[in-house]
């Protein structure tokens, strides 16, 4: 259940937006004007009618109350989700009662509230009947595991020859053989069931187009790559969480069987990215009793956004399970006993240093790790020439911004908080440097996503 009076930020909102079209159109939506019958329920749903280019409203309806995140429906055409209309709906509804006032939900949209709570307590009743039962033929699934294993290895014996064969050529030949040998190599690689591996063979193949430098980078890749495959062929000879790590890497799916924990989890940030086959959402929770920072992978496929999304500043109480590995902060999500509500909680900080080290630290269990969460305390965006940095702003240390953030329209919002003033930032720090996601100001105030 949601409180009919705790109503979320604009920016909370805005940070469901599938993408910076949704953002922008979400906007222009969220005033009265295009609405009409506008209302919510202190059951947690909010509906209204959106005047449109046709002759009918579309109809929108928002289920906030859902404990894994807001669900949409609405009668327009558009994939995503959530679209224009129901970003405009929750705008117009986080501004207050008197847009959105307190009533019964006309019979279109109870259909809809009516049909999502019941299909929730199938779904709730069929997973414990499923987990009671078991695997239906724990036979069939071991011998298909084994012939993945087997096409998984054949894959990284014939990886292994074709990172000798460049070497023994010279890197200059990367450049010169283009990208179609290593699309090549990755297809056998996808062949081989092995995504991660193929992954990271396609990045083998846009390096040498990344200007001065390329060939010590190419040279770095390779040797993870290298590292990769020969800790598949030795995984026997490996400690158990460093062996689920390299099947992670690998691309072998795995499945979360850590102890749940029941947390009240902040929801740190929220971003996608896409390639031509998958979108991926990405969002980080912080557990403000278990001290935690886990990871949530959702998956839609390609031009669509994933189901699940959480606002950013908001906390949930839920169970989380962990999947194997070393280092790993991938969860999955469990049983969730209330929906995101707001929250006054931030996550702690630490300095510029410390977290450098603690991306240090975690190279030891995880070599192929790319970057690791942590929150900034007390830093301050400042130019650095042609780049950017932040600062410590009681210590004589800074992190340079990855060039990624340096281009992204978050980090104007960052320096705008900021002022000049120290800040909170929530992150990811890598060999790159450190990307922003989400800040605070020093004082009281929301959490501002940045991505």
């Amino acid at each position: 259940m949601t409180q009919q009076g705790v109503r979320w930020t604009a920016d909370q909102v805005l940070a469901l937006a599938p993408d910076a079209a949704s953002r922008k159109a979400g906007s222009k939506l969220g005033a009265a004007g295009p609405w009409s019958e506008a209302g919510s329920s202190d059951e947690g749903t909010v509906w209204g009618l959106c005047k449109g280019s046709g002759s009918k409203p579309y109809q929108t309806v928002v289920d906030i109350a859902d404990a894994s995140g807001p669900a949409y429906k609405c009668s327009c055409p558009s994939r995503k989700f959530p679209c224009k209309h129901a970003l405009g709906l929750l705008l117009l509804w986080a501004g207050g009662e008197t847009a959105v006032p307190a009533g019964e939900a006309p019979e279109w949209a109870g259909q809809w509230i009516a049909g999502r709570r019941k299909r929730a307590e199938e779904k709730k009743a069929g997973d414990g009947s499923v987990a009671s039962s078991g695997s239906a033929d724990p036979e069939a699934a071991r011998r298909r595991a084994e012939r993945r294993a087997e096409r998984v290895t054949a894959g990284a014996v014939e990886l292994e020859q074709r990172l000798t064969d460049l070497l023994r050529g010279g890197l200059a030949s990367a450049e010169q053989s283009g990208y179609g040998l290593w699309e090549e190599t990755a297809a056998r690689m996808v062949d081989a069931q092995a995504q991660g591996l193929a992954s990271r063979v396609r990045e083998l193949g846009a390096i040498p187009s990344t200007g001065p430098g390329w060939p010590v980078r190419l040279l770095e890749e390779c040797a993870l790559l290298h590292l990769l495959g020969q800790g598949w062929l030795r995984r026997e000879r490996l400690p158990d969480a460093l062996a689920a790590t390299v099947r992670s890497r690998i691309g072998l799916p795995g499945s979360a069987d850590g102890p749940p924990v029941r947390d009240r989890w902040l929801v740190l940030a929220q971003y996608d990215t896409a390639d031509t086959r998958l979108t991926t959402r990405r969002i980080w929770l912080y557990g403000t009793d278990s001290d935690r920072t886990v990871l949530l992978l959702s998956y839609g496929a390609a031009g669509r956004a994933p189901e699940l999304a959480l606002p950013v500043g908001l906390a949930l109480e839920a169970e989380v399970s962990a999947y194997p590995g070393a280092g790993q902060s991938r969860v999955a999500l469990g049983e969730q006993f209330a929906p995101p509500a707001p929250t006054a909680i931030r996550p702690p900080g630490m300095t510029t240093s410390q977290a450098a080290a603690r991306y240090g630290d975690a190279l030891r269990d995880d070599p192929w790790l790319e970057s690791v969460p942590v929150t900034l305390d007390r830093v301050v965006p400042t130019p650095d020439g042609g780049s950017w940095q932040l600062a410590d702003a009681d210590e004589d240390a800074a992190l340079p911004l990855t060039p990624a953030a340096r281009s992204r329209p978050g980090l104007w919002r960052l320096v705008a908080l900021s002022g000049g003033a120290p800040v909170r930032v929530f992150g990811e720090c890598g060999h790159q440097g450190f990307t922003p996601l989400t800040a605070w100001p020093e004082g009281p105030g929301e959490a501002i996503a940045l991505c």
